[in-house]
């Protein structure tokens, strides 16, 4: 990625600067951009602020008809749109066709659920308000800021783009700099749907722009990322007190019990450490195995290791880096972890290249070593051997992250699940949640906060109304300047009536 100037074409302003996005696997220019500086950030956002009004008089049931048109349009344009990704961010065709299909489906369950979740809605007054009827309804907040990222440019920013527009409110979306033509691809289909007005806008650039998109007049800011810009991102946004969902990194682990299906288990740690190249933010970083199948889930593990390899059209599994400078942070990694004592069984230092990094699987590694307490974003497992479940859990939990994870085994598994600090846990399976449109996504910790996808992901970009409207005279009048002894009394005998029983007393222990 690089940055040029670019002649603006009938200005007589200076030219916009441009950028870049090249083909992490080939090295190949893929597109050039321009980046877009505040006056172009604030054109766009004025631009959805106006557009919010035809879009929020649509309704849930017209909306809903526009979403579920550009679903239609993405499903034709598949392949498309799957090549997009794969040029741009490297990974596999087939890897960028099941994003882009989960996408699609996460569009069409928040266009028909919206209006359950968000319209207006009774609400039980209670005994005490009982002449009251009240209602509750989730109004749009306006104009929503999403910054993407580069890992699922498709899948991750549409989890808050439909959302949010399904809520009613128009979007600036500013996709990464490593993949803009992908954003480029989404924002143009949609606008296509509804016929050019300004519902869904794209800015691209670097940094400086979505930081100029963070301090823009906006209602909320959507970003997934790192924590540590996830941190600038919140700074930045506190300017103007603009409210933020921060999807931020993980350092997810596996947990398999003694009871677990090996094989499977094997599987999933494979697919949830290899796939995409390691650069998942929900992917397996750690696996802690029961000590006593330690042995034999290596064994296997290994065993559907054999024959892994990276590549780009030439029948490897998952592709390069998309991020050049990450390389550095996967190799010092390794190093480190094998420095401390931990074994590399499958790959190790060599095992980064230039663009591609082999399978890499590290056993008995020091839980203080960079591998297990920083994320790694690249194809490589810790796997360490537990004496119990107990301190499976407690290993689990001794992170800054806690977003996803899995439990593989049996007769303890939800038990397991359950104890884990994390948004997100899979049984005996890895990341389905994440393909389950009516379950919220987001983490704790140094993982974030906020969720999208399900209903709260809907509620996330709405703010609540709430209205209460006198249906009959109260019994006794309490809001008023004349209320008298008489009427606080009775309050008081109602009151106790309610909720002065003895049963309220605790129990002595």
């Amino acid at each position: 990625m690089t940055a040029t100037i670019e002649p603006d074409v009938g200005s007589s302003d200076a030219p916009q600067p441009t950028f870049d996005s090249f083909n992490p696997a080939t090295g190949d220019l893929v597109g050039t951009h321009p980046i877009d500086g505040r006056e172009q950030v604030d054109a766009a956002v004025a631009a959805a602020r106006e557009a919010t009004e035809w879009w929020q008089g649509l309704g849930f049931e017209g909306r809903k008809e526009y979403l579920l048109q550009w679903r239609s349009v993405l499903t034709r344009r598949l392949h498309q749109l799957a090549d997009q990704v794969h040029r741009e961010g490297g990974k596999p065709h087939g890897d960028a066709l099941l994003e882009a299909g989960l996408a699609i489906d996460h569009i069409a369950w928040a266009a028909k659920h919206a209006p359950k979740v968000l319209g207006r809605q009774k609400v039980a007054s209670g005994l005490l308000m009982t002449n009251q009827a009240a209602t509750v309804e989730y109004r749009p907040l306006g104009v929503v800021g999403v910054i993407g990222p580069w890992n699922y440019p498709i899948f991750t920013p549409i989890g808050s783009i439909a959302y949010a527009l399904a809520a009613g409110n128009t979007v600036v979306f500013k996709p990464s700099e490593y993949t803009p033509g992908v954003g480029r691809f989404l924002v143009d289909t949609f606008t296509e749907v509804v016929h050019g007005r300004p519902v869904l806008n794209l800015v691209t650039g670097l940094g400086e722009t979505g930081s100029a998109l963070c301090t823009a007049d906006i209602d909320k800011i959507a970003f997934t990322g790192s924590s540590a810009t996830g941190k600038k991102v919140m700074a930045a946004c506190a300017e103007n007190l603009t409210p933020v969902v921060i999807e931020a990194g993980g350092k997810d682990s596996m947990i398999i019990d003694e009871d677990a299906d090996l094989k499977s288990a094997a599987e999933a740690a494979l697919w949830g450490g290899m796939s995409n190249a390691g650069q998942t933010c929900i992917g397996t970083e750690r696996v802690y195995v029961h000590e006593r199948v330690f042995d034999p889930f290596m064994a296997e593990l290994l065993r559907q290791a054999e024959g892994l390899r990276p590549g780009y059209d030439d029948g490897g599994v998952y592709g390069p880096s998309t991020m050049p400078k990450q390389l550095d942070v996967i190799r010092s990694h390794i190093e480190d972890a094998i420095a401390r004592g931990g074994r590399p069984v499958l790959g190790g230092a060599d095992a980064v290249g230039e663009r591609f990094v082999q399978p890499t699987i590290l056993t008995h590694v020091p839980e203080d070593s960079l591998a297990v307490t920083e994320e790694t974003f690249g194809p490589t497992l810790v796997v360490n051997p537990v004496k119990d479940m107990d301190e499976a859990v407690e290993l689990t939990n001794a992170t800054k992250y806690g977003l996803a994870g899995a439990v593989f085994g049996k007769k303890r598994a939800m038990d397991i699940a359950g104890r884990i600090r994390s948004g997100m846990t899979s049984v005996n399976s890895v990341i389905a949640f994440a393909a389950v449109p009516g379950l919220p996504f987001g983490g704790v910790g140094d993982s974030g906060f906020g969720r999208i996808h399900g209903p709260d992901g809907l509620r996330e970009f709405t703010y609540p109304k709430a209205i209460t409207r006198q249906r009959m005279k109260p019994v006794i009048m309490l809001q008023s300047m004349a209320r008298d002894e008489k009427t606080e009394s009775r309050f008081t005998q109602i009151l106790t009536l309610l909720h002065g029983g003895s049963g309220t007393l605790p129990k002595k222990r």
